[in-house]
């Protein structure tokens, strides 16, 4: 069979029998009864590592030991694979850890085998018969799944620049050998099943927005996951309001002279307002999903054309960034009905008729700047949840995804639910000191005769009076939800997906 002129370097580049990892199959040879698998006796680390940095000399061209855009291009087009510019800025955008524009040695062999493992899973979502190749037919089809419509000839077109024997179909090591040096952007299959701020609601809708297919996008599937996730987070919040009441009880008025259990905490609530009090300040906080979810997904999309474009995959920094500021305008629209979640959740019996009489009663006594208190606090707080919920997350998919992904991108239930529930209590403990000074903040009208505090006296007079246990109190009844809450959250968006008609591959 002819072989691209890369063949002899960049097949046997992650792997020196030649046969790709993870997969039994289809390379040669070999002794030790070992033949067609990458077994030890046949892959030695020491000569991976040597045809590694094989490849790289090769495509160092100045020999200063990096590899910058003009190295790639001159290296690569020496090897018979011409790329555009365009296409090698991405390369080294993915695997440039350090930020310098280029990639040292160590960058190099992560990328090929970050990517690899990237490739193999785009091969596997586009073999549909599942026969170890590719042919047009399962081009125009997995093509059409993203949204692209395109004849069969054009199919063949593309199944021509990558077939090297002729046969009309692509096989794992050609497919490899065309794309192993060639950016891949969005992998639809990951975004279809990781999706994270969409299907948990633990009660903070502080989290960084979704990535959607083109498929999605264009089949209008978008909003039915926005619905459903609104749905799933009114009921994960209604299911777990007392633990939030709790919380914010204890937030606002435990102390050391007051120390507040759970159980008591209970009593005490069920004891001053009978069992439905349980539920007081939940009305507001299901209301607030709907308009707080639209916003922060449309400023989410608005900032993402600022830093990158539709079609390309935002990285971690950039996802955070564009994030954290349509969190922040979300924030800002709907605040004032923040502040009346917690004088909600904080009131006695007959002390309000219901949410527009709370407004009207904060409006009238202490003016619109009442609506806004524990704003700083509350802007501060979106970094560190948001960063630390994202980046443990991304760092527990990618780990699950190199580790374990080798025929699709699905991690199952159990998998998506423990990494959600990690990432959420994560970015909680760091944040939870600025949450409880938002909440005291919200609150402090309600105790007549408070003083008025900013965030800087209220975290001094808190480390003084309490300790620093102190912007820790509430803790326990807020982890106790996180479980629960990302469970029902997740069943009730799988049912409502179905009822919406949204596709689950």
């Amino acid at each position: 069979a002819r072989r691209s002129l890369a063949s002899p370097v960049v097949s046997g580049v992650l792997c020196p029998c030649g046969s790709p990892h993870g997969s039994g199959g289809e390379s040669g040879g070999g002794g030790g009864g070992s033949a067609g698998s990458c077994g030890r006796s046949l892959c030695e680390a020491s000569e991976q590592d040597r045809r590694l940095r094989a490849l790289f000399q090769k495509l160092d061209v100045n020999r200063d030991g990096a590899l910058c855009i003009h190295d790639l291009a001159v290296g690569l087009g020496r090897l018979g694979l011409h790329r555009t510019e365009l296409d090698l800025r991405k390369i080294v955008k993915a695997g440039d850890k350090d930020l310098d524009g280029q990639l040292d040695f160590e960058e190099f062999v992560h990328y090929l085998q970050d990517h690899e493992k990237k490739l193999r899973l785009v091969f596997k979502s586009l073999d549909k018969k599942n026969d170890g190749r590719i042919d047009a037919q399962e081009i125009v089809q997995s093509l059409r799944d993203l949204g692209v419509k395109i004849s069969e000839q054009q199919a063949e077109k593309i199944l021509k620049s990558m077939d090297k024997n002729g046969t009309m179909t692509i096989d794992w090591n050609e497919w490899r050998d065309y794309h192993l040096l060639h950016p891949v952007e969005n992998i639809p299959e990951i975004i279809l099943y990781w999706k994270h701020s969409t299907i948990f609601d633990v009660g903070e809708n502080l989290t960084v927005p979704d990535e959607f297919t083109v498929e999605e996008r264009q089949t209008g599937m978008w909003w039915r996951h926005l619905v459903a996730g609104g749905g799933a987070g009114a009921v994960s919040r209604t299911c777990t309001a007392p633990l939030d009441r709790l919380k914010v009880l204890m937030q606002v008025h435990a102390s050391r002279s007051n120390n507040m259990c759970i159980i008591g905490g209970f009593t005490q609530m069920i004891r001053e307002g009978g069992p439905r009090s349980l539920w007081r300040g939940n009305g507001i906080n299901v209301l607030k999903i709907a308009p707080e979810s639209a916003i922060k997904f449309m400023a989410y999309e608005q900032i993402k054309r600022f830093i990158g474009t539709d079609q390309e995959m935002l990285r971690i920094h950039e996802r955070l960034l564009a994030g954290s500021l349509a969190g922040a305008i979300a924030q800002s629209s709907i605040y004032p009905m923040e502040v009346l979640k917690t004088r909600m959740a904080l009131r006695k019996t007959g002390q309000y008729s219901g949410m527009l009489d709370c407004a009207k009663n904060i409006l009238a006594k202490e003016g619109v700047a009442a609506f806004y208190k524990g704003y700083i606090p509350n802007m501060l707080g979106i970094i560190p949840y948001a960063g630390i919920d994202l980046a443990v997350y991304e760092t527990l998919k990618n780990t699950w995804l190199q580790r374990y992904a080798v025929n699709s991108a699905d991690p199952g239930v159990f998998v998506l639910l423990a990494c959600g529930t990690i990432s959420s209590t994560c970015g909680q403990l760091a944040s939870y000191p600025l949450a409880l000074v938002r909440t005291r903040m919200q609150a402090q009208a309600s105790v007549e005769g408070a003083p008025e505090v900013t965030m800087r006296g209220l975290f001094k007079h808190i480390l003084k009076t309490e300790g620093a246990f102190g912007l820790y109190r509430g803790l326990a009844p807020n982890f106790m939800k996180v479980i629960p809450a990302v469970s029902i959250s997740y069943v009730v968006y799988e049912n409502l997906k179905m009822t919406l008609g949204v596709d689950s591959r």
